[in-house]
């Protein structure tokens, strides 16, 4: 069984000291739509939802405080765009009305009407069924994504550094082994090290983390769903996505293996038994083992410990066949040196927002152009940046921790 241990989120820790940078963004002519989605009766803000146009690739995601931004060329001549998120009734919202100025957008809860329908007969058939479907549900082409990555490494309070880049994926068809592919096309970058500093934590495999979380296509390298004797699985509440209802499957480990493995959730369509959202977390009991799992390099003396992991991946379907949306990460863990009085907490936080998709004449990239498994992001993505294109591209709207960090960063720079 392959896990994470070998293939995804990587960490080198190391003693480095960085130089600032300073985000800029210009803006050419798109109608933007910048909003805040909230809870229609509560007021309470909606996280990563789906913003998209309606028969076209585009689209966003929210971002933890609800706010995004969706840019749409006027050439597509769409009339309205529309919001998805867990629980709530996919709403279509007049484009005219709403370009250029920021607006509240409200969502219903969408109640759940069971209709009759035979149970199966435990959850991990559901499970079977769902994996046995991959090739009816999912793309049997290959795609040219673009899609938008973020990553921040923060120490307790302060961030450290925040990059993000416009990228181009290859994404190769789910009924085959062949390796998707990640270019970057346009990034920056903004890096703050306090003086007090003695660590420097560097994220390896950027945007190739999140693209190896597809776990629909990558069931043996994400969460080993390639065996399902690992987990043991329980029906849990029926929730419903773009107005269609899900089993809720939830899992935990069921043996014990060499390296850690989840508690999570599986959301599958009642329908046609397609995966569409996953949200599990690593198994922290065993600490040793899961730090394991992501330090490949760390100082001498160094004890490395996660106390919390997050991982959130999203399906959204088009025309019968469901692509990859929406990857978040976001780990916790503490650094401590033996016999000093030194203790940090850091949060480390990636994304990637897939905002459009082309299945015609697609090509693989040449080996130059790929970003390989081993580089670090942060180093990579100045070598890629353009202030002058940044207005017309979907990107995920930055929180205001984030903000405030950037503005932060721009006057230690001057």
């Amino acid at each position: 069984m392959k896990t994470l241990k070998k293939n995804l989120t990587w960490f080198s820790l190391f003693i480095f000291l960085l130089g600032g940078h300073n985000f800029s963004q210009a803006q050419n002519h798109v109608i933007t739509i910048t909003g805040v989605l909230k809870d229609a009766k509560t007021g309470d803000k909606i996280s990563y939802a789906t913003i998209s146009v309606p028969n076209t690739s585009i689209g966003t995601v929210s971002n933890s405080e609800g706010e995004f931004i969706l840019k749409v060329n006027p050439s597509l001549k769409a009339e309205y765009f529309q919001v998805s998120h867990l629980s709530y009734a996919t709403t279509q919202f007049n484009i005219s009305e709403v370009d250029g100025t920021e607006k509240i957008f409200y969502l219903d809860i969408q109640p759940v009407t069971l209709k009759e329908l035979a149970i199966p007969a435990d959850p991990r058939s559901v499970v079977e069924m769902a994996l046995a479907g991959i090739r009816q549900n999912y793309s049997e082409k290959a795609a040219m994504m673009t899609g938008f990555y973020r990553e921040s490494i923060r120490q307790r309070r302060d961030y450290l550094s925040i990059s993000e880049a416009v990228v181009d994926i290859y994404k190769a068809p789910y009924t085959n082994r062949q390796d998707d592919q990640v270019k970057i096309f346009k990034g920056r970058k903004g890096s703050n090290v306090k003086k007090a500093d003695t660590v420097m934590v560097q994220l390896q495999g950027g945007p190739n983390v999140t693209m190896l979380l597809d776990i629909v296509k990558n069931t043996d390298l994400s969460i080993a769903l390639d065996n399902l004797d690992n987990y043991q699985f329980e029906f849990g509440s029926v929730a419903t996505i773009d107005n269609k209802l899900h089993w809720v499957i939830n899992f935990s480990p069921n043996v014990i293996k060499e390296d850690p493995l989840y508690f999570g959730k599986l959301y599958i369509n009642q329908d046609n038994m397609a995966i569409t959202r996953a949200e599990f977390s690593l198994d922290l009991n065993d600490t040793d083992k899961a730090a394991s799992v992501f330090v490949q390099k760390k100082p001498f003396g160094l004890v490395f410990m996660p106390t919390s992991t997050s991982y959130l991946v999203t399906y959204k379907e088009q025309n019968g066949k469901y692509y990859l949306n929406y990857v978040r990460v976001d780990l916790k863990f503490k650094c401590d040196w033996k016999r000093r009085l030194f203790k940090n907490n850091y949060y480390v936080m990636s994304e990637l927002a897939i905002t459009d998709r082309v299945e015609e004449n697609v090509t693989k990239f040449s080996n130059q152009e790929v970003f390989k498994q081993n580089m670090v992001f942060e180093e990579k993505v100045q070598n890629f940046a353009d202030a002058d294109f940044w207005g017309d591209n979907n990107i995920i709207e930055p929180e205001t921790a984030i903000e405030n960090a950037i503005k932060k960063i721009s006057r230690n720079r001057k």
